[in-house]
Formats: C-alpha cells, structure tokens, sequence
C-alpha cells in the first residue's frame, strides 16, 4: 500500500491536479501490487470482518491497564532506568494486515530478552531442531532467566533464559565474522517486520557490555562444560549476544514480527516468507512454556498463548492464525515482566476466546472476533434446528451446556421444538420442555396451523394419553 499512497499524496499536493484525482491508469498501477487486501477491505472479508467491534473491547482494555503503576522500569541498566513509566501502547497486526495501535507506539526501545525467540527461530530456519538442540535443551528451568545452571545433560535448559540464548548466538551463521552475522540478524528482522522500524542503540549495547559481569560468569561456565560448538569464541559471542539484545523496535514494528509468526512465518505485509512453518511451530512451543520468565507457569494457565517479554518492557504475543500484539511499558513486576504488558494479555483473554483451550467443548462462551455477530447467530441457528429436525439429543444437550438460546428460531419463526416435535422426536421435545427454561411452549411459528396439524399426528402415535394434554398446550396455544 506504500505505492498507493505515495502516489496519492503527490498529487494530493500537485496544484496541477484538480481535487487530487488519478486517472484510471495510474489508479490501477497503484493497486495492482495490493489487490487482494484492496478487495478484502471491499467486501469485509478481513479475518476479523467487524474491526470496529473488536477495536472497541481493546479501547476499554488499554484504559483499564494506564492505571496500573505496579513496579518501575529495570534498573541494572542506566538507559533503561531513565525511560517514562508512563508511557504505555499496544499495536496490533492481523495475519492479513489489519493493524491498530494505542498509545505510544511509534517510541523506539531495545527488544533485550525478546530477541531470544527469534534468534531462535532465525537459527532453526538455518540448521535443523536436531543440529540446534544438541547445544540447548527444550525444557522449564525453574529458575531465574540469568541464573548460573544448566540441565542434567549439561546444557542450558532452553533458549529463552541468557545462557540459552547465548548458546544460540554462537549457533546463528556460525561461519561468518562477527559483522557479517550482526547484519544477518538486523536484516531478517526487517524482513520480519515488514521492513519496518529495527535499528540499532549503541549506548544500551556499551551499558549491556559494561554491566554483564552475570553473563560473562554463564559464558565460562558453559565453556567449561563444554556448551558451545568447537569453533566458537566466547568473547565475540557475548559481544554478538549484547548487540542482538540491543536492536531497537516500535511497537507498531513489533506488532507485525509477532504477525509474522502468527502467520506461520510469512509477513502480513509484504507477503514475504521469512521463516519455515516448522521453525516458528518449534519457537511459539517454548514460547508458550518459557517466555515469560518465572512467571510462564502462571501466564500459560491464565493466558494461554505464546509470548515473549523483555526487561525494557515490551510483551510479543502471539494469536496463531489470527494476529500478532507487541505492547510497551517500561515498568516491571517482580518477575521482570511489563505489568501493564501482563495484565493486558490477561484481560484480553478474559474478554475474547484466545485462550489455547477456550475452544473445549462445554466451556463458557467469549466473544470471538474471528465471526460476524449476524453469521454466528445464523449459524447458531442452523446447527440447533438441524440436529432437532433429526433427532440428535446429544448435540441438543451440548448447546445448552454452552450456553446457547435453545429457543432461537428461523426466518419463518420454526424452533427447535417445532421441528422436533413435528419430526416426532420425543426425547427432543422432553429435553426442551424440561430442561431448558427458555423455551417457550406457547411459541407460534409462521404456518402454525400447518404444523400444528402436522405435529399433532407425528405426537398421537408417538405419546401415551398423560403427555398429550402438554403437547397440545404447545401446539393448539390454549
């Protein structure tokens, strides 16, 4: 769309042009590269159809999370100890290129820990989960992100704490010099973020090497146990490990990396296939199990969803299939996490199905955005007359349990209970009456004397005398 609009805006500008219009050549070469969104926009086809819905829950959401002041921004490094508290922003960005953004979100700052997922994948896109995981293990530690430990094989638990990570900095294009790799890591980051904002801030890259007396203490112990491939060396690795920590993003850019990855690895903006679906499938698994520091236990019982958070303060979240969010704040919990980052995932949760089991069977229904309100209801209706029109007690009971208006009706008024009855199904027509109180057995439907007669000869052979008085209440309406 960049085309589109830099060409509109020119003649926007152009005193030559009369009210800044196009002609249908030009109109069409702007198009032609965004076609496909161009027509989803025009026919509401976008994977969540009723954006401003959506937008509007996520409205509330943020408000409700700029009063939290829980904690402060890190203090081990000085550049982040100065950032704002106050500042706060959230961009979102569908697998399909929808994008929202509250706050402050065009703001750069440093990825720090949330580079360690896509180091990650970058490393697995390059060498097979075999090859990579020979060096780091797949597993929780238990223990803090910087902690000097390994796992009972000697290796670092998993590549979402420092030593971890570490590790995979001397994996990723181990045969390059030092500048060639770092140009690598910046470059497919941008391919990431759809050539958005990834830069780099030297002055936290010289607090990180000058405060790192922890990492340098993991380094030689994992050499010492033999962690890194032969060929590594362990002071250009901390150095490269330091600098990757030190890219900075947007929110905004942020929020289409997360996309990225919620896209299984193909941009949602630039169509560009930057990851191999197996890398990213690997990386949100342990994203899922060990993003959030000591606190991922929790976040995957109350969240559910794979994320990565980092100490300057940005949350990744990943919706798979569906969207990428990137949130920002610098102030921190007791875990190192973002607290308003935390509760905002937790409320987004709270209020839509995202939950990785809010699609079990029988569970309280949330509102899924993915649906047109008008199409779910029809569908709604659909799946409950059909499995009334044949019989099928079990569904029946199932929608109850989930929640469902047992007493929804078609265009010509028909409810499950007409066709049930009028089908001469029994059990159907007991479930209704029984056990779900908002059916109405005085409920008429658009040819009532039609099914009335049709019902009352299906009901006479079906039921004893002692049940006929209640069939008829419903279908005579006396």
């Amino acid at each position: 769309m960049q085309k589109f609009r830099t060409v509109l805006e020119r003649q926007l500008h152009d005193e030559h042009e009369l009210h800044g219009m196009m002609d249908k050549e030009t109109f069409l070469d702007c198009v032609s590269d965004n076609i496909v969104i161009i027509s989803k926009a025009l026919t509401s086809q976008f994977v969540i159809p009723e954006f401003r819905t959506f937008t509007d829950i996520i409205d509330k959401i943020f408000e409700k999370c700029v009063d939290n002041e829980e904690g402060k921004p890190a203090q081990y490094i000085p550049q982040l100890a100065r950032r704002n508290p106050k500042h706060w922003g959230v961009s979102i960005c569908t697998v399909d290129g929808q994008r929202y953004d509250l706050g402050e979100t065009n703001i750069p700052f440093c990825l720090e820990s949330v580079v360690k997922p896509l180091i990650y994948a970058l490393t697995l896109n390059d060498l097979s989960p075999d090859v990579v995981h020979r060096f780091v293990g797949q597993e929780p530690s238990g223990r803090s992100f910087n902690e000097l430990t390994l796992d009972y094989q000697n290796k670092p638990h998993n590549p979402m704490i420092n030593a971890g990570a570490i590790v995979i900095s001397s994996l990723l294009k181990k045969g390059l010099v030092i500048a060639d790799r770092f140009d690598y890591a910046m470059d497919e980051l941008k391919r990431l973020s759809g050539q958005e904002h990834v830069t780099f801030n030297n002055s936290v890259y010289l607090s990180e090497r000058a405060t790192a007396d922890r990492n340098f203490a993991l380094g030689y112990y994992m050499r010492e146990n033999k962690c890194f491939p032969p060929e590594a060396d362990l002071v250009e690795t901390l150095e490269f490990y330091f600098q990757l920590c030190s890219i900075e993003v947007t929110a905004q850019s942020g929020a289409v990396i997360a996309a990225t990855l919620a896209n299984g690895g193909i941009c949602p903006t630039t169509g560009d296939k930057v990851l191999d679906s197996e890398a990213v499938r690997n990386t949100l698994s342990l994203m899922h199990s060990c993003g959030m520091y000591d606190y991922s236990g929790h976040f995957a019982f109350k969240v559910g969803l794979p994320a990565k958070s980092g100490v300057a303060g940005g949350v990744l979240l990943v919706i798979p299939n569906l969207m990428g969010i990137f949130t920002w704040s610098p102030p921190l919990d007791q875990w190192g996490n973002s607290s308003r980052g935390v509760q905002f995932c937790e409320e987004l949760v709270a209020n839509f199905n995202f939950h990785n089991y809010d699609n079990l069977r029988h569970t309280s229904k949330k509102y899924d955005p993915r649906g047109r309100a008008v199409e779910s209801k029809a569908q709604d209706v659909v799946n409950l007359l059909f499995s009334a029109f044949n019989g099928d007690v079990t569904a029946m009971r199932r929608y109850a349990l989930l929640g469902m208006d047992m007493s929804l009706a078609d265009y010509d008024g028909r409810t499950a209970l007409h066709l049930a009855a009028a089908e001469g199904h029994e059990s159907i027509v007991r479930f209704l009456l029984e056990k779900c109180n908002d059916v109405n057995p005085h409920q008429k439907d658009t040819y009532c004397a039609t099914y009335k007669n049709h019902g009352t000869s299906q009901l006479t052979m079906m039921l004893s005398g002692s049940n006929m008085m209640m069939w008829q209440i419903f279908f005579w309406n006396i």
